[in-house]
Order: C-alpha cells, then structure tokens, then sequence
C-alpha cells in the first residue's frame, strides 16, 4: 500500500517507518524536524521511501499528499502535558485540526489510523481494568487534544485508533522522558532515584509492538474499522514502584524510593485492559525484561541532553 505518516521523523515514527517498508509498503512521511532530529537518513536510499518537509496543519501540503496514499498514519502531535501547556494553540492546532483535515479530505475507501493515549482515562477506579466501553476523562490538555481528534477520526467510519500504553524501549528519534524511559536511564546512569506518589499505575508497551498494531490495523483493516482499541501489555500494569523492581532485576545496583512527602504533578493512575485487539490476532513480542535490556544497551550510547519532548 502506499502511507502515508505524519510525524513520521519522531519517536514512533523512525520505528514504524522501516517496520512497515519491510513489510513491502510504500511509505512518505511529512514531517516538519521540530527537533532537528537526523533518524531517517538511512531511510532515504529505500527506493519505497518518500519524505516531505512540511506542516500537517498546512493544507495546501496536505491535500495532494492526502490524494495519493491509500492509508495515513496520523502521528504528528505535541506530545505529553507539559509541551502542550506551553502553547496551547499548537497543541489543539497540530492533535486536534490536523486530524480534522486529514478525515475532510479523505475518502471510505482511505484508511485512517490514529494513534491516541490511555492516558484518556484519567483517573481510573481502583482494582477496575479501563476497557474501550470506559468513559474518557482526561485530566491534561494534551489528554483532552487526543480524545476530540479520536471521536472526529472514528466518527468518519472509516478510521481504527490505537489506545497506546506509554511507549517505551529505543527509538532512532530517541525519547529519555518516557517513564520507563526515564527511569532506566537514572539506574544506569545515577544508579538512583526518588519517587513521589509511588502507588500510581500505568500499562505500558514497545515502540516497536506499537509499530507491529499499526501493520495488524492496515491487514485488517476492514474487521477492525470504527473501533479503538487499547495497545499494551496485559502483564505490565504497573505502579511506579513495581516498574523499579523490575528495573532492578536487570541492572541490580540499581536503588530506589518513595519520598515521604511530595506529589507527582502527573496524576495519571489507571489499569487497562488490552483483551480487544489480543482477540483481533494482535500478539506483541516486546516483554518489558527485553525492552529494558534493550535500553541499558542504548544508554551506553546515549547522553540525556538532546533528547526527549521538554
């Protein structure tokens, strides 16, 4: 097929770009280099592989390519709760309108896949798993971009959004403040770290199981349709402390704990359950032991500094 991506240079993106070439698509990918970012250079001598430096909010860019692509992949967003605070406008221009341009200027027979957050979910009840029948209650502006963009895309019936878990594990378009991210870094680098609010779950999932449910979405496209679904790993319903025990299973000098007083500004805290699309056939291969080896490994390459969306 031929895709298109939006955002295609970021974290995600640099994944599912070579990913889905692989698999024999024709890819294109418009991206505007927010942050300088060089992780397609060894995309560009695959003869299936197209860039265009551009603006998903620009229509007189958008539309032409709209036109010739048989499915898009809308990743291109200002991702997390800070990046969006700081400029709100960008924030609802890029999640929410540019998706809305996408679904007015495309037709049933496109595929349109989304990717939105888990994040929707807020504050979720204790010991009950989020399922895609859960009411949506953001608690950030980057939450509430996401779930408006969602029902326009799912709304136009010929749409499937994927309910990511927070990403994880190595990105040529790295990311260091994903928080398994994050927290692998400081046990391999500061070999510490403080907690606040220790208690807090969240459900997790590889950059490259992410990359995998979209390929699944394009190959079955047509049983999937008009749904979201939640992408995760049904094993990695994890609070902040758990996710540490586990970090310290691979890198052992690894030390933690929770601060006596304190709060995360983040008060995301749910579980979900990922049983819907694990019944489409989807299967992902990334547990979260492998994907924190994987980052001890990239941390010997990597400094902090020029990464991540502060």
């Amino acid at each position: 097929m031929k895709i298109l991506i939006t955002g295609g240079a970021g974290y995600l993106g640099s994944v599912m770009t070579p990913y889905l070439l692989d698999k024999g698509h024709k890819v294109t990918v418009l991206d505007n280099f927010l942050y300088n970012q060089t992780s397609l250079l060894d995309m560009c001598g695959h003869e299936s592989f197209e860039i265009v430096r551009g603006d998903c909010r620009d229509s007189q860019t958008m539309l032409p390519l709209l036109k010739k692509h048989d499915a898009i992949i809308s990743l291109a967003a200002l991702v997390g709760a800070p990046l969006c605070d700081r400029d709100r406008l960008a924030a609802q221009s890029t999640n929410r309108d540019a998706v809305e341009l996408v679904i007015e200027n495309t037709s049933r027979n496109q595929l349109i896949l989304y990717p939105t957050t888990n994040s929707g979910y807020g504050i979720g009840q204790k010991g009950k798993f989020c399922t895609e029948d859960s009411p949506l209650k953001p608690i950030s502006f980057y939450g509430k971009t996401k779930v408006e963009a969602e029902k326009i895309a799912l709304d136009s019936g010929h749409a499937i959004t994927f309910r990511l878990a927070t990403a994880f594990g190595a990105s040529p378009r790295m990311r260091t403040d994903l928080l398994v991210n994050d927290f692998v870094y400081r046990a391999v680098t500061d070999r510490a770290v403080v907690i606040f609010e220790g208690h807090f779950k969240r459900n997790y999932i590889h950059a490259r199981d992410i990359a995998k449910a979209f390929a699944h979405g394009i190959e079955h496209f047509d049983k999937m349709k008009g749904r979201p679904y939640n992408v995760g790993l049904e094993d990695a319903n994890l609070s902040k402390l758990e996710l540490c025990a586990e970090i310290k299973k691979i890198v052992p000098g690894f030390v933690f704990m929770e601060a006596p007083i304190g709060e995360d500004p983040d008060k995301r805290d749910y579980i979900v359950s990922n049983k819907r699309i694990l019944s489409t056939g989807y299967k992902p291969e990334w547990p979260l032991a492998r994907g924190i080896k994987e980052l001890v490994k990239a941390y010997k390459i990597l400094r902090r500094n020029p990464y991540g969306n502060y």
